[in-house]
């Protein structure tokens, strides 16, 4: 018989049968009679439903709604918030893990009645077996904020956000905040998160709970849009924040840069297609006119050359390692990852 329940953790899935055994195994191997799971699916054809099923049959505190048909990222997350019944909801994604010890401690945070807990994170590579970064919030202890230093929370805590998982919420506040204004951004956590100001306090967590899979993210294909286009027009949209603060968290207009540009289509996400969507009307004639040339430059020779430049500057940039696998993950990769295997193999 399951108690009051503490804590949700809301998933929302759709086509993860490969990845969303591990996250599940994750939570229930420190099983508490404080949590519930609910997973919400989008109407998945992959084997999901089977998988899932044997949860539901072994877990009294899980839960599993299957759509005929997915919603969309923001909204079927907010439609898994929907169905949860703990005071907290932590949102989660279908592809992560939850460190051993995780839970315990999020729960013994929880009873102080912090509004919001961000989880802090370390970043791994696909198959879990490396760690890219050790910690996506550089803190050394866990820190608390209020009203008055939101901005400074924001600042902190923002870049992090962008990853599903790391956020905790009062389901209370969850449902009484505007949820709608951020379907189709992929952002809708954090457009709840930042949209107004807390009455309680808002706790950062120093040590990483949660690995993160890198380079799994079902957006991919729209990287060069989500990224460059709908994040910082969501974070530029929080109007309680001073520019600066926004500055600091991302550009306002990211696609003016060329070396972002260039960077983009060595990734393989920009092309003429992402040039005549986003960019045509948005440039004036000179950078217009060097945004088509990227845009039509060989994919190839800039990925090897920014593959070389970053492996061998890899000491000056911190997130270089991720930064590797992106190229690798190009359709334009011509198979250097022997580079990237010897830093392992050194380290």
């Amino acid at each position: 018989m399951i108690n009051t329940i503490k804590l949700s953790i809301c998933i929302a899935t759709y086509n993860r049968a490969g990845f969303i055994k591990e996250t599940l195994d994750s939570i229930f191997s420190q099983n508490s009679d404080q949590i519930e799971v609910v997973v919400l699916d989008g109407g998945s054809s992959d084997g999901t439903e089977e998988l899932v099923k044997v949860y539901e049959e072994k877990y009294s505190n899980f839960r599993y709604i299957k759509l005929l048909a997915k919603g969309g990222f923001d909204e079927d997350l907010s439609s898994a918030v929907s169905h949860a019944k703990g005071e907290y909801c932590w949102l989660f994604s279908d592809d992560d893990i939850i460190k051993p010890g995780a839970i315990d401690y999020i729960l013994s945070k929880l009873t102080q009645d912090h509004d919001v807990v961000i989880v802090n994170s370390e970043v791994k590579n696909q198959t879990l077996t490396k760690v890219l970064k050790s910690k996506c919030i550089n803190l050394s202890k866990d820190e608390v904020f209020n009203s008055e230093s939101f901005e400074r929370f924001f600042i902190l805590t923002a870049p992090h956000t962008s990853f599903l998982g790391c956020v905790v919420i009062k389901r209370s506040i969850w449902d009484s905040r505007d949820k709608s204004k951020y379907f189709g951004t992929m952002f809708v956590h954090v457009g709840v998160l930042f949209q107004s100001r807390y009455d309680g306090d808002l706790l950062v967590i120093a040590d990483p709970l949660v690995s993160i899979r890198y380079g799994n993210a079902m957006w991919t294909v729209r990287s060069f849009e989500i990224s460059l286009l709908i994040w910082p027009k969501l974070i530029f949209g929080f109007n309680m924040f001073s520019n600066d603060a926004k500055q600091l968290v991302c550009p306002i207009n990211p696609w003016e840069s060329i070396p972002r540009l260039l960077f983009y289509r060595a990734r393989g996400s920009y092309s003429e297609e992402q040039y005549n969507e986003f960019l045509v009307g948005r440039l004036g004639f000179i950078k217009r006119a060097l945004a088509y040339l990227i845009a039509i430059a060989p994919g190839r020779a800039l990925n090897l050359i920014f593959y070389v430049y970053f492996y061998v500057c890899r000491i000056f940039h911190p997130n270089a390692s991720l930064i590797l696998i992106d190229l690798e993950n190009s359709i334009y990769y011509s198979g250097f990852g022997f580079i990237n295997r010897l830093i392992w193999k050194r380290k």
